[in-house]
């Protein structure tokens, strides 16, 4: 049976047989797979490159990463639900001085995490580091801290994703990789000490792979690597082997900055098309998500 996220999303069918000498059934239609479809809704799809989609719990806010046609300068958008869909993005209160990229939400919406070279101590910071804010007790923002090391290093860090199984995923071109950046994790300790590894072969290569995904049953993990998305499983003795998804995800252009529905079954990602909409989002949807991506208007109470 196919086991990749893709082959999973939207594979149906009956299966027929037929017996030797006896007459066979009328044949059903074909299976289909699941297809990738842009998503591209007013106000946000424009001719800058928009990545990095993130879906806020708590207000239903849509945070995203928009850039240069080039992919450089990024900052971090936020666009409110209202009944006439998403509003006209703007910078969100908690941005900082610097290039800012990949939020992710936590599943209870209190902790958002992010990349930014914002300055700290009025210094302003030449690397991207991973940093995280958490919400005050009246649901706004309050002040972003940046992680310590050794989850931040004097090189640049990427994505970072906690996973269900405590570890906090995320890439860097640190030392000590297969290639010029790499996936890695780091697990907290009792004592507040954190501990960084390198996920090693079954993910890494010479080449670069950058940004990692833990679904929300924590049983997968899309990479983003220099030439596509790619997909490994848990098993009893650590990652399988990454493979390429397939059903279109990875047809044409770059793509990278992949969001989770929440129930782990569809994906929403970017992809640089190199036409005059350079970086958009592209969905691959189970049918099952029927409300997810939300188009902006807020539910029906």
């Amino acid at each position: 049976m196919p086991s990749s996220l893709a082959a999973r999303l939207l594979l149906a069918g009956v299966l027929t047989s037929v017996v030797c000498g006896a007459s066979a059934p009328p044949s059903p239609p074909a299976p289909t797979g699941p297809k990738v479809v842009p998503w591209q809704p007013p106000l946000i799809s424009s001719p800058a490159f928009e990545s990095h989609p993130a879906f806020d719990p708590l207000t239903g806010d849509f945070y995203f990463v928009r850039s240069t046609p080039q992919f450089s300068g990024w900052r971090i958008w936020v666009s409110h639900p209202t009944p006439k869909g998403w509003s006209t993005p703007e910078v969100p209160a908690m941005a900082g001085d610097g290039v800012e990229a990949d939020p992710w939400f936590t599943p209870d919406g209190r902790t958002m995490y992010f990349i930014s070279n914002r300055s700290t101590d009025g210094v302003k910071r030449k690397d991207l580091d991973l940093w995280r804010i958490d919400r005050e007790g009246d649901g706004s923002w309050g002040s972003a801290v940046r992680l310590p090391e050794p989850l931040n290093s004097t090189h640049t860090e990427w994505f970072p994703r906690p996973a269900p199984d405590g570890w906090l995923y995320f890439g860097s071109n640190r030392p000590g990789g297969r290639g010029g950046n790499d996936i890695w994790r780091g697990r907290q300790a009792a004592d507040g000490r954190w501990t960084v590894e390198n996920l090693g072969d079954a993910i890494n290569t010479p080449g670069d792979e950058f940004e990692p995904l833990p679904s929300p049953d924590g049983s997968r993990l899309v990479i983003m690597a220099s030439d596509g998305l790619y997909e490994s499983h848990r098993t009893a003795t650590g990652w399988s082997p990454k493979q390429k998804l397939g059903y279109g995800v990875n047809d044409e252009g770059m793509e990278g900055g992949a969001v989770f529905s929440p129930s782990g079954r569809s994906l929403l990602f970017a992809r640089d098309t190199g036409r005059t909409l350079s970086g958009e989002f592209f969905l691959l949807k189970d049918p099952a998500d029927t409300s997810w991506p939300s188009d902006g208007r807020p539910a029906a109470k």
